[in-house]
């Protein structure tokens, strides 16, 4: 994200290479000589609204020429941004912004500036930085806060260890407020590279994505499994690309196989991290000794990253084992900008991830699950606990559980089995578009399984998620019990 670094990192772009391609978009080629003009223009724009300069800003991050350039016009006029994603509910959205304090909603296209009013009251927050919502929170997200000193080191370790520079074209698939787009955006930015931007709406379209890429030529990819998996089916071949970065799911060993194939000349990469810490570990992946391990390491910590590992009473395991991750690393944030959760998941710099990893005697570390209700879900970490929370509210439900089914493109899938009011007319539609208003894209259920009966229950209480995963196996998918 835009910091004082990297902004006098990208002016010197401008200066050596202002003729130079900055940002390949919806087929142009933007300059970064152009980029600059658009900022500059952006920055004119945004002043001679009179917004209050210590209110931080909402900007979703709708992803565009023109929103990178109102990030870093925002940046230069002192300004805190809160870059929630393009797809949040308007529901969660008035929620994050009355929690930050964002009176208005700001957003960028070809014919300039628009600001809306969000509903919520502004409070100051003086200085400059960027705030990202957690990539797997639903409902309403927690708040990140980036740093510029955990930002700046990142950019240069992620230049040197990518080799990212001015002959480098970087492909940016994920959306805008992952913290992804520090690497796919920012560092490539900074060192005079490319950035090539997949339009969202064809992210998940194998066929056109293959052929994007190889008219674009990038020459550094960092993407979730899904996107290797559809460029893969498509008969993709990439030997032009020399760094591949594997990140947000473990990739199983037959689609490395199926990587390697496609990118013949590209260092295959496993990238570990979260928005809290950014990236935390870096494996160099051989498919053979991943087919040798039968899963794929996220390897070990990054220089400069210190970790440990605690098991459930919160004593370190030592050497080989399992428990959950904790880590300090010198690209971490500043912490939610709720202060209630900073208490359980930080302390110290430490940042409890919640991931539980499992060491070997090598000293080598795999993922091996969550210690809550989260699942990974395109990518994207997603809380079973809240979306169904989201659907209790509907007038209409009286009880709701949210499965994760393992599915070989997304992950996992969500399906939902609801026991809605006896003589009510609510169905899967309904219960969709109640879903969308809060929830991000990924969060909502892809199956909605209405039933007349109670849900089962555990001894204690629970939803009995194991007795409704075996009826699910016996029930079509999509099938709707008792209505």
């Amino acid at each position: 994200m835009p910091t004082t670094s990297f902004c006098t990192a990208f002016y010197r772009q401008v200066h050596d290479r202002p003729d130079a391609p900055a940002v390949s978009w919806a087929g142009d080629q933007i300059s970064y000589r152009r980029l600059a003009e658009l900022v500059r223009d952006t920055r004119v724009a945004l002043d001679q609204l009179g917004l209050d300069a210590e209110v931080p800003l909402c900007v979703p991050a709708v992803k565009s020429p023109e929103t990178v350039a109102l990030l870093i016009a925002a940046f230069e006029l002192d300004r805190r941004v809160l870059l929630p994603p393009a797809s949040l509910g308007p529901e969660s959205l008035a929620r994050v912004c009355a929690a930050v304090g964002c009176a208005d909603i700001l957003g960028a296209d070809a014919a300039g500036l628009t600001v809306r009013p969000s509903g919520a009251t502004g409070r100051a927050l003086p200085g400059a930085g960027m705030l990202l919502t957690t990539s797997g929170s639903t409902g309403t997200p927690k708040v990140v806060e980036l740093a510029p000193d955990g930002v700046d080191p990142f950019l240069t370790w992620a230049a040197g260890t990518f080799d990212i520079g001015p002959d480098s074209r970087v492909l940016n698939y994920a959306p805008l407020n992952f913290d992804l787009c520090l690497l796919d955006v920012w560092t490539a930015l900074a060192t005079g590279a490319c950035v090539v931007m997949v339009d969202p709406e064809r992210a998940v379209d194998g066929p056109w994505l293959a052929e994007f890429c190889r008219e674009q030529g990038p020459t550094v990819v960092q993407a979730v499994p899904l996107f290797f998996r559809l460029v893969t089916d498509a008969g993709g071949r990439f030997p032009g690309v020399r760094d591949v970065l594997l990140t947000g799911d473990a990739a199983p060993p037959p689609l490395l196989d199926r990587i390697g194939r496609a990118f013949p000349h590209a260092r295959l990469w496993n990238v570990y991290g979260c928005t809290e810490t950014n990236d935390s570990f870096l494996h160099r992946v051989e498919p053979a000794e991943v087919r040798a391990l039968g899963r794929t390491p996220i390897g070990r910590p990054i220089d400069g990253v210190e970790v440990s590992v605690v098991d459930a009473d919160g004593a370190e395991v030592t050497g080989a084992g399992v428990g959950e991750l904790v880590v300090r690393t010198p690209f971490r944030a500043r912490g939610y900008l709720d202060a209630g959760p900073n208490a359980a998941r930080w302390r110290d710099g430490w940042f409890r991830t919640g991931d539980l990893v499992r060491r070997d005697a090598a000293g080598l570390f795999f993922l091996a699950g969550r210690n809550d209700d989260q699942v990974k879900v395109r990518g994207v970490r997603t809380n079973l606990k809240e979306v169904e929370q989201v659907m209790l509210t509907h007038p209409e439900v009286l009880e709701a559980a949210v499965l994760a089914v393992p599915d070989a493109e997304a992950g996992n899938v969500l399906h939902a089995v609801v026991r809605p009011r006896a003589a009510s007319d609510v169905n899967g539609l309904h219960l969709r578009l109640h879903c969308a208003a809060a929830l991000p894209r990924t969060a909502i259920p892809g199956v909605f399984v209405l039933v007349d009966d109670a849900l089962p229950r555990t001894s204690t209480g629970k939803v009995d998620r194991n007795v409704l995963r075996a009826r699910r196996e016996r029930t079509p998918s999509g099938a709707t019990e008792g209505r």
